[in-house]
């Protein structure tokens, strides 16, 4: 029996009914033309309502800012739109929804970006890397990333300008708020971490300085939508996507500490989730305690018993169970009541329709 993951919480201004949080997770079904949110989508949220809070799979904020073939933007009125559906369908069933907000710089192909060069914050090439691509076949082509372009002083204007806009069209779109991804070898930790960022500028070298670029986008958001509607997830222990710092616990609770001063709602962070991942150190964790006073949610190969463990232990505020989630839709019933979880295909996990995303049944006991 779990008790402490549903204590109600209070996010910001809303109230959640739970500690459970559905994390982001790609599922590469967007519409085509336009890449924008549609009915599967909107019953695969709705079915997972239950949990605490949704957080979104990943939604680009540009047209460069896509690496996947199929996945959903914010940055069209027919995006915003497409996404009212799926907020008050979400809404209407007592959930609470954030999206998360990501441009994944050299993580790409022309193919999924009009045909332009990615960028990101050097001329850094991320080795052995793929995304899909729409082939033209049923389901993703894989394909090698290409070498981007270093980012201009106005490139990162322009795309702390989007990222701004990015979060005025999520709360226009119904939004409760937005998570800013920051993990997982994506642009902006294409900035953070060390080895890939050969910057000379202000956006490199120091610590400070590889921080920089996600300080004036979690101001510029914070700016526009107000902090207690803005989360950031980052990775402190990951290499996914070919990013790699040299002093992870250094620049990330470096990196918490900073997001403090920003009073930001929550701080989400990726723990490594591979079967023979190591534990994230105790040590690191209490440390990010204690720069970051806001909620601290993580994820990463939980089950109910670690996941109250965490909480109890004043590590975490809020747990994040993503493959579970694919294949359980009443996922905190399930564990509320100790019943079995189903287990997910991988084949149905990117692209497609229905299968895979909206069929899997709630339990019957």
């Amino acid at each position: 029996m779990t008790n402490l993951l549903f204590k109600p919480l209070q996010v910001g201004n809303i109230s959640l009914k739970n500690r459970i949080v559905m994390p982001p997770m790609t599922r590469s079904r967007a519409c085509q033309p336009g890449n924008l949110a549609n009915p599967i989508m909107a019953e695969y949220y709705t079915q997972r309502a239950s949990a605490g809070l949704i957080v979104t799979e990943g939604t680009q904020i540009s047209a460069l800012g896509q690496g996947y073939a199929w996945t959903p933007g914010i940055y069209t009125p027919e995006q915003i739109t497409s996404w009212k559906k799926i907020t008050q369908a979400v809404h209407a069933k007592g959930g609470a929804i954030f999206a998360q907000l990501w441009h994944v710089g050299r993580v790409s192909h022309p193919k999924n970006t009009g045909g332009e060069q990615p960028i990101s914050s050097s001329a850094i090439k991320a080795e052995n890397v793929k995304v899909f691509i729409d082939d033209g076949s049923k389901g993703p082509g894989f394909v090698d990333v290409v070498a981007p372009r270093a980012m201009t002083l106005s490139d990162i204007k322009q795309v702390v300008e989007e990222y701004r806009q990015a979060a005025l069209n999520a709360i226009e779109a119904g939004f409760d708020g937005i998570e800013l991804h920051a993990a997982n070898g994506y642009l902006i930790n294409q900035f953070i971490d060390s080895e890939a960022n050969n910057r000379s500028d202000q956006y490199g070298g120091s610590i400070e300085n590889r921080l920089r670029f996600l300080g004036e986008v979690v101001a510029a958001m914070v700016d526009a939508i107000g902090a207690e509607r803005v989360g950031v997830r980052l990775a402190p222990l990951t290499s996914l996507n070919g990013t790699v710092d040299a002093t992870p616990v250094e620049t990330y609770i470096a990196a918490a500490a900073l997001l403090n001063t920003y009073n930001i709602v929550y701080l989400h962070i990726a723990e490594v989730d591979w079967d023979d991942a190591p534990d994230t150190p105790h040590a690191f964790k209490q440390a990010l305690r204690a720069a970051y006073q806001g909620i601290l949610i993580y994820a990463g190969r939980y089950n109910a018993e670690k996941a109250e463990q965490a909480i109890s232990d004043g590590l975490a505020d809020m747990i994040g169970f993503g493959r579970p989630f694919v294949a359980n839709p009443d996922l905190p019933n399930r564990m509320k009541n100790g019943y079995p979880l189903a287990i997910h295909d991988a084949n149905t996990l990117f692209a497609g329709d229905e299968k895979g995303l909206t069929d899997y049944p709630e339990y019957k006991a």
